[in-house]
C-alpha cells in the first residue's frame, strides 16, 4: 500500500551464546533498519522477546539489549516506522510505551461483520481457483454475508481455518466444494471468543481507556458465555452498539485514528521534512 520495505525483527534471534554478542546483534539490526529507511520495522509479540527484562538469571543481558533498543527508538533520525504487536501489553515496561518511542497504542479487536466479509473474500478467492474444486459454488455477496453472519466472534485465523476445513471436507468426499462444507466447519469450531471470553473481555476493558481503536466498533461481535453460546452475563462491560442512542450520539467522540492513517501522516511529515532539508542544501 505504501510501497515501503517491511522488515521483521525477531527478538529471539538477537540473543547469542557468547558474552556481548546479544548487544552487538541488536546494534546490527537497528543499523540495517536505518540503512533501509524509509521502511517499516515490524516486531511480533514484543512482550515475549523482552519478558526477561529485570531478571538476574541471564546476568542482565536482556536488560542491556532492551536498553540499547530503547535508546535507538528515542534517538533514531532515519524514517523508520516501528510497529509492534502484543497480546499481553501489561507485560511491557512503561518506559517502552511512552511518547517518543511508541507514539500510540492501537487496540485491534475481533473483526466486525464487514471485516469478516472481507476476510472470507480474500481466503476464498485465494484458494478457490481450480474449476473442478469450485463446481457450482460461487463467491457472491450473498454467500459472503451469510458466512460473515455465521462466524460472529471468530478471529481472522479461525475464519481462514473454516475455509481450509471446508476444502478438506470436500476433498475427503472426492467432490466439488459446497456451502454446506463451510457451514459444517463453522459449527464444528469453538472460537477463542467462547473459550477465552473472560480474558478477551479483560483486554477490551483495559483498551477502552488506554488505547485507540484501530477500527470502528460498528458490527463488533459480543462475547459469549462458555458452553452456552449466549451473550455474556449482565454486569460485564458491553460492546459499543452500532446504533447508539440520542445521548450517546450527542457525546460521540471524533472518529479514531486508524493505523493506516497514522502511518500516512507519519510518512507525509517525514517526507516533507526530507524535501525541506534538500531544498536548503
Amino acid at each position: 500500500m505504501w510501497h515501503l520495505p517491511l522488515l521483521r525483527l525477531d527478538i529471539g534471534k538477537i540473543f547469542g551464546s557468547f558474552v556481548g554478542s546479544s548487544e552487538e546483534n541488536i546494534r546490527k539490526a537497528t543499523k540495517v533498519a536505518d540503512a533501509a529507511a524509509p521502511c517499516v520495522l515490524w516486531i511480533d509479540e514484543i512482550e515475549k522477546g523482552f519478558s526477561g527484562v529485570g531478571s538476574v538469571g541471564d546476568s542482565g543481558t536482556t536488560s542491556r539489549v532492551f536498553a540499547t533498543f530503547l535508546t535507538w527508538l528515542q534517538e533514531k533520525t532515519k524514517p523508520v516506522f516501528v510497529v509492534a504487536t502484543s497480546n499481553e501489553i501489561e507485560m511491557l515496561r512503561p518506559e517502552l510505551l511512552r511518547k517518543g518511542r511508541f507514539d500510540e497504542v492501537f487496540f485491534v479487536d475481533l473483526p466486525g461483520s464487514k471485516e469478516r466479509t472481507d476476510i472470507f473474500r480474500i481466503h476464498l478467492n485465494r484458494r478457490l481457483k481450480d474449476p473442478t474444486v469450485i463446481g457450482d459454488f460461487r463467491i457472491t455477496d450473498e454467500v459472503l454475508t451469510r458466512l460473515a453472519d455465521m462466524t460472529d466472534g471468530f478471529s481472522g485465523a479461525e475464519i481462514e481455518q473454516v475455509v481450509a476445513s471446508g476444502l478438506f471436507e470436500a476433498f475427503s468426499g472426492n467432490r466439488s466444494i459446497t456451502f454446506a462444507d463451510f457451514e459444517g466447519a463453522v459449527h464444528a469450531t469453538v472460537p477463542l471468543s467462547v473459550t477465552q471470553a473472560e480474558k478477551i473481555q479483560g483486554i477490551r476493558d483495559w483498551a477502552k481507556v488506554r488505547a485507540v481503536p484501530a477500527t470502528s466498533d460498528g458490527g463488533r461481535p459480543a462475547l459469549r458465555s462458555i458452553g452456552t453460546g449466549q451473550p455474556a452475563a449482565e454486569g460485564s462491560t458491553p460492546v459499543a452498539s452500532a446504533d447508539p442512542g440520542p445521548a450517546q450520539k450527542a457525546a460521540a467522540p471524533e472518529p479514531p485514528v486508524t493505523v493506516s492513517q497514522a502511518l500516512g501522516r507519519w510518512l507525509a511529515d517525514r517526507l516533507g521534512r526530507s524535501r525541506e532539508g534538500s531544498g536548503r542544501r
